[in-house]
């Protein structure tokens, strides 16, 4: 009985991804979508081959903003991507739970900014997001505008990135620091 039910849920799964998939600007092959939040701006997203996406999880564009992320990608549950300018991802990106990767915020620190709802702001980025190939980003971890994260980089839990991110490093805290780097 088991394995019948498998296949069912495997079948469903390939028809709501090919269904999200129709959507997207572009999206390559063996892309998988397990129950999206929401997507708003879906023509200006790009998935490459064989990436996934958990549950619940946000791909927004704002604006002209676009995301392009690479292959083998595979985003954990309850993550949020959201561009108002640009979002570059590599190939082989793994993401814990909860992870929010934005080129935005709601406004300025300014009093004029203060006095209006945050919701009704104008979206502001001060960069585009790049992260290479191969990095690995923990639970709960957020990366903000402007941020360059390098190929094998390492985020720990928690995290804050408010500041580039060099290659073979590991970074952790609020906001991410360089802890360790790997030397050849």
């Amino acid at each position: 009985m088991i394995p019948f039910l498998y296949y069912i849920n495997r079948i469903g799964l390939h028809l709501y991804s090919c269904m999200i998939r129709s959507c997207l600007g572009h999206t390559g092959n063996g892309v998988l979508f397990h129950r999206i939040r929401s997507l708003d701006g879906a023509q200006r997203i790009s998935v490459d081959n064989y990436t996934s996406f958990g549950l619940q999880v946000r791909l927004s564009t704002w604006k002209e903003g676009t995301i392009k992320i690479g292959k083998h990608c595979h985003f954990g549950d309850y993550n949020n991507i959201t561009a108002v300018e640009g979002i570059v991802i590599g190939d082989n990106l793994l993401t814990g739970s909860n992870v929010l990767i934005s080129d935005n915020s709601h406004g300025e620190l300014t009093e004029e900014d203060c006095l209006i709802p945050p919701i009704e702001r104008d979206l502001i980025s001060k960069g585009e997001v790049v992260i290479g190939n191969n990095v690995w980003l923990g639970n709960n971890v957020c990366i903000l505008s402007g941020v360059h994260i390098g190929d094998g980089a390492i985020i720990g839990a928690n995290s804050v990135v408010t500041h580039d991110v060099p290659a073979m490093s590991v970074a952790c805290g609020v906001p991410a620091k360089v802890i360790k780097e790997v030397r050849s």
